[in-house]
C-alpha cells in the first residue's frame, strides 16, 4: 500500500526521486506552501543540500548526515574534516554551509537593533548564544552603545584557550573611548557548557566596571555563554 512517498518507491522497488514525490511532500514546495516551520530538520537540510548521492535522495542523504554527527547542531558545528567524510560533500558545500551560519548570526545580530536601542532581552540572548555558545575556545566580546544605547560596535577582545581568556581592562577602556561608547555590555562562552558565572568572572567584572567609571561609561551587562539561555549579570544584581 502506498504511503507518503518518502520511504516507498515505484514498482520493482525503485526508491522515488524527490521530482517524482507528490508536490505536496516535497521539502521546497512544503516549504513555500506552509512555512519553514512545517519542515523537520532533515527536509530543511535536504532543501540546503539540493542534491543527494547514488542511492541516497536529497532527503536521504540529510538524515545520514544528521543520524551521523548525532544532532543537526553537531553536524552545523562540525570542521571541515568531519564535514567532508560524508561522500558528495565536498569543501564547496561545506564553505556555503559556513555562510549560511555567519549570514544567521548576522541576520541574529541585526535583530538587536530595533528602532533606536536596544530593546529585546530575547534577540540579545539568542545572538550571543549563536555566536559563542558553540566555540571550542573562550571569548570574551563586547558591544559598545551610544547615548541611546544603540550598538556602535560588536567587537571580540580577548581570546583563551579552554582555561580562560585574559581580559585586560586598560585595553577595554582605551576601545571605548575611541569609539566614543557611553556604555558597554560585555559576553563570554565557557566552552564546558555550564554557564554559572565563577569567582574570576566575577572579579574581571567587578575590575572593568571601576575601570570604566572612571571614564564614564557604563557597564550594562555581562552575560555569560553556555548550554541554554545565557545568564545575565544583571538579573543576578552582580552589577
Amino acid at each position: 500500500m502506498p504511503g507518503n512517498g518518502l520511504d516507498n518507491g515505484a514498482a520493482g522497488g525503485r526508491r522515488l526521486s524527490i521530482r517524482e514525490w507528490p508536490e505536496g511532500e516535497r521539502p521546497r514546495e512544503k516549504l513555500l506552501a506552509r512555512g519553514p516551520g512545517a519542515l523537520s530538520e532533515a527536509e530543511l537540510l535536504a532543501i540546503f543540500l539540493r542534491t543527494g548521492v547514488p542511492g541516497k535522495s536529497a532527503l536521504d542523504l540529510a538524515k545520514a548526515l544528521i543520524a551521523g554527527h548525532g544532532s543537526l547542531r553537531a553536524l552545523l558545528n562540525a570542521d571541515e574534516a568531519a564535514f567532508t567524510r560524508m561522500p558528495g560533500l565536498g569543501r564547496a558545500k561545506y564553505a556555503q554551509l559556513q555562510a549560511v551560519l555567519e549570514l544567521a548570526r548576522r541576520h541574529l545580530g541585526e535583530a538587536l537593533r530595533h528602532g533606536d536601542a536596544i530593546t529585546s532581552p530575547a534577540a540579545m540572548r539568542e545572538y550571543l548564544s549563536a555566536r559563542l555558545r558553540d566555540l571550542a575556545h573562550e571569548v570574551f566580546v563586547c558591544l559598545f552603545l551610544d547615548t541611546r544605547h544603540r550598538i556602535i560596535r560588536d567587537e571580540e577582545l580577548f581570546r583563551g584557550t579552554l582555561d580562560g581568556a585574559s581580559v585586560y581592562p586598560r585595553e577595554v577602556v582605551k576601545r571605548a573611548l575611541g569609539l566614543n561608547a557611553a556604555a558597554v555590555i560585555f559576553a563570554h562562552n565557557h566552552p564546558s557548557g555550564v554557564a554559572e558565572p565563577s569567582a574570576a568572572d566575577r572579579a574581571i567584572t567587578r575590575r572593568l566596571v571601576d575601570a570604566l567609571a572612571l571614564v564614564e561609561v557604563r557597564v550594562l551587562d555581562h552575560f555569560v555563554v553556555g548550554e541554554g539561555a545565557p545568564v545575565s549579570f544583571a538579573e543576578r544584581g552582580l552589577i
